[in-house]
């Protein structure tokens, strides 16, 4: 199968989205957004060896590589509008198996294939940059939080690496207007809520961390893979599901303070130091 025949069969596997006039077989995808909407736009890397590892299964990392930039999104508050991919791998028959794995998500979130960039490599690697959109002002941002604000998690953390994601779109939607500031859990609770109170310009005191079972403290603060949403609020009046572990205080931004001392933000980075 040759690189025409991929993306006619990719084509007659995507399914439609409102807004979308063009897709996948032109020189660039046409999108005409709807008036009074903001436009998200988020974009993520998979590599081999990074990401994910041959053992795998070329659906679910399809999958899962759609759903990584759709967390992106749901810390947004936004919805879905369509997604193009870049792929590089080597067979065509586990190039069809990722699509097929990443399209059975885009279909259960509205998600539309609106093209993308096809290649050969050896080494597998692919770029799923997701079209997004919000009422216009209604984004949420990591720059809200406010000193008197409860920090919440939307799910226990320390979760398997290479677990199913499940993006909190639902969420997301259900947060705007609610929380005051939202960031996606990709990194580690500890190095992301640092980016939040730095944005924010402020400091948390965190009480508790609601841990995955089988997991360990240690890995809910610092392992990252779990992209559940951390938002803060200054209201009780939230969806169902959400775990209340801390609070917004004035201090040096950034600075996160667990059990009576510092939490240094020790998530992945990847040009830090790892094992």
């Amino acid at each position: 199968m040759n690189e025409l025949e991929i993306v006619a069969r990719l084509k007659r596997l995507s399914q439609p989205s409102k807004g979308l006039t063009l897709g996948i077989g032109d020189d660039c995808a046409v999108f005409r957004p709807r008036i009074g909407e903001d436009l998200l736009f988020t974009t993520d890397q998979m590599i081999e060896g990074v990401h994910f590892t041959r053992a795998q299964s070329a659906s679910s990392i399809g999958e899962r590589a759609l759903a990584r930039s759709l967390s992106d999104i749901a810390a947004m508050g936004g919805e879905p509008r369509f997604c193009l991919v870049a792929l590089a791998a080597s067979d065509t028959s586990w190039i069809e198996a990722f699509h097929r794995g990443l399209l059975r998500l885009a279909k259960r979130t509205g998600t539309a294939l609106a093209g993308g960039d096809l290649a050969r490599d050896e080494k597998i690697r692919c770029d799923v940059m997701v079209c997004g959109s919000v009422p216009r002002g209604k984004a949420l941002r990591r720059d809200g939080a406010r000193a008197g604000d409860s920090i919440f998690v939307s799910g226990k953390l320390g979760k398997p690496w290479d677990r199913r994601i499940q993006p909190r779109l639902a969420l997301g939607v259900a947060l705007r207007g609610l929380a005051t500031s939202c960031i996606d859990l990709s990194d580690g609770l500890s190095l992301d809520l640092h980016r939040l109170c730095v944005a924010s310009n402020v400091a948390a005191e965190i009480d508790r961390v609601p841990v995955s079972t089988g997991s360990t403290v240690e890995r809910a603060l610092h392992g990252g893979e779990d992209y559940e949403l951390l938002f803060t609020s200054s209201t009780a009046a939230l969806p169902r599901g959400v775990t209340r572990i801390g609070r917004i205080v004035r201090g040096k931004p950034g600075t996160i303070h667990f059990q009576g001392g510092l939490l240094e933000p020790r998530g992945y980075d990847h040009f830090g130091q790892h094992d």
